[in-house]
This record gives structure tokens, C-alpha cells and sequence, in this order.
């Protein structure tokens, strides 16, 4: 069986990023962009000079305080349980070990990408109520980067003043991330040309990653008449509904590749998140499988 890691690591990302979007309502191109921009849709993708990892490179406090306000519907009742808050406000574990499972679930793509989209939706709603519209997918990549308070503060000032400096609003983020608050020659970079910055980022990231992961669910549709050719061929009955199945036993058979190729561990971590195929999707994507050679 021939698998390319590469390959199957992304799709096995990109489900994960569907599911999460689907389950929240969160825009799906927001987060495939968002994780794209942040990690390079690497799952144990680590920070240089902070302590963010993971997908959607969250920092230690950030995700303690997302997993303790949503991990119990979830699934993870254990560790919003184990999360506390002090009375100033910081999240703390008193295991270290469970401290440090807690953490380590950033590199997690099924568990990183919902924590991320229930991250982005509650931004979303903080952030239409205070500004009195409805918000894009780069608004919330703000809250992400500045943080609510501090998203909420550029965006006010930027529609009131574009032309402000980024730099003298957020002198510690601007000192932290010079290519963003400054162009090349050393100038800085007005609030409109920061959030451009951003929704070119954005943008560009979603619609490299889709338009790939778009061809391969077009292949796999366009292949569904061969498929049915095959599935005949074998002496087997015709798929019923094959048009409608095509999209399932695709996503399917990219998961189970990614299981495959990560072995029995990421076999078994992946196992509660894979779709549960009917018996003529299952007949599919076998069929998908062995016509890719795998």
C-alpha cells in the first residue's frame, strides 16, 4: 500500500477542519484559512518564541480558558474539570501531568479545530454585538492575534481612522510581530493596511488549500460512473444513489488513508472522529482506495 503522508496529512486536517465548522457554524474557508496562516496545517507545529502549538497555535492560557468553557460538550469533561481560574483570572491545572495532557491536545487536529471554532464563535458574537454589524472572517482572525479587547479597539479605531498608526496603538504586538505592524522599508503600517495585510493572508491560504482539496472531492464525483462500472464488474449489485455517496466514501477513504498511514496510534486516536460509512458508501470507498493504488 502506497501512501503519501503529505498528502493524507492534510485531507486527515481538513476533515477534521469541516467537522469543526459544520458542528459550530463557523465559517469552514475562515478556518482552513486561519489554521493555513498560523501552522502551515502542520498539527505539531511549535512556536519559536512563545509557548503556542498546535494547528491553530494556541498559547497555554488560551487554550486552558477555551478548553474550560467548551471541553465538557465535547467530550473532554475530564480536563475543563481539572482547569481553574484564579482570582486574577489565570488558569491553572494542579497535576502536572494532566496539566500537560491538557496541553499537548493542541496538537490534536479533531480536538485543536473545534477548540479553534468555538473560539471564533464566541468572538463572533462579542464582536457583532459590540460593533453593531456583522463580522468577517478577518475580524475574528484580529480577535486571534490581538485578542477580544484588543480586536475590538482596532476595529473601532480603524473605521473611525484607517490611516492610524498600528504600531502606536499596539506598541507590545508591534514589537513582537515587526513584519506585520511594518513595511520592509522600516515605515509603519496604517490599521487598514495591517487588516489587509491579514485578509490577503487569509484568503490566499483558503483558496490554496480548497482548490486542492477541492480537485481531489472532483475527481472522486467525476470517477463515480467508473465506479459503479467497477462495482459491477465484480459481480456485486449497483450502488444505489452513488451521486450522493460519492462525497461520503471520499471523505471516508481520505480519513481511513490518514489512519492508515499514521499507523495503529493514530489509528486508534482517530477511530471516534471517522464517518461511519453505510454499507454501499463503504463499497465506495473501498473501491476509491484501490483505484488510487492504495
Amino acid at each position: 500500500m502506497s501512501v503519501n503522508p503529505i498528502t493524507s496529512a492534510t485531507n486527515s486536517v481538513t476533515a477534521a477542519i469541516q467537522r469543526a465548522a459544520q458542528a459550530t457554524g463557523v465559517d469552514f474557508d475562515y478556518l482552513l484559512g486561519q489554521a493555513k496562516v498560523e501552522s502551515g496545517l502542520r498539527a505539531n507545529a511549535h512556536a519559536r518564541t512563545s509557548s503556542a502549538s498546535g494547528l491553530y497555535q494556541f498559547i497555554d492560557q488560551s487554550w486552558l480558558s477555551v478548553v474550560k468553557k467548551h471541553g465538557a460538550q465535547h467530550g473532554l469533561g475530564w480536563a475543563a474539570d481539572a482547569i481553574q481560574q484564579s482570582s486574577s483570572g489565570r488558569m491553572t491545572v494542579s497535576d502536572p501531568a494532566t496539566r500537560q495532557a491538557i496541553l499537548q491536545m493542541r496538537n490534536d487536529p479533531a480536538i485543536a479545530s473545534m477548540m479553534a471554532a468555538e473560539y471564533a464563535s464566541d468572538n463572533q458574537d462579542a464582536l457583532q454585538s459590540s460593533l453593531g454589524r456583522a463580522t468577517t472572517g478577518t475580524d475574528l482572525y484580529m480577535a486571534h492575534f490581538l485578542g477580544l479587547g484588543g480586536a475590538r479597539s482596532f476595529l473601532k479605531t480603524m473605521a473611525a481612522n484607517p490611516s492610524a498608526s498600528g504600531a502606536a496603538l499596539f506598541p507590545a504586538a508591534a514589537a513582537a510581530n515587526r513584519n506585520v505592524f511594518y513595511e520592509g522599508n522600516g515605515a509603519p503600517r496604517t490599521l487598514a493596511s495591517i487588516y489587509q495585510h491579514f485578509a490577503d493572508k487569509l484568503g490566499s491560504a483558503a483558496s490554496a488549500v480548497s482548490g486542492a482539496a477541492g480537485t481531489v472531492m472532483q475527481a472522486a464525483t467525476d470517477s463515480a460512473s467508473s465506479l459503479e462500472a467497477l462495482a459491477m464488474a465484480d459481480g456485486s449489485t449497483v450502488i444505489p444513489g452513488l451521486g450522493e455517496s460519492a462525497s461520503s466514501a471520499a471523505t471516508w477513504a481520505e480519513n481511513t488513508l490518514a489512519a492508515l498511514n499514521g499507523g495503529a496510534r493514530a489509528a486508534a486516536s482517530d477511530a471516534s472522529s471517522l464517518i461511519r460509512p453505510t454499507p454501499a458508501t463503504a463499497k465506495l470507498a473501498y473501491l476509491m482506495l484501490a483505484s488510487l493504488g492504495a
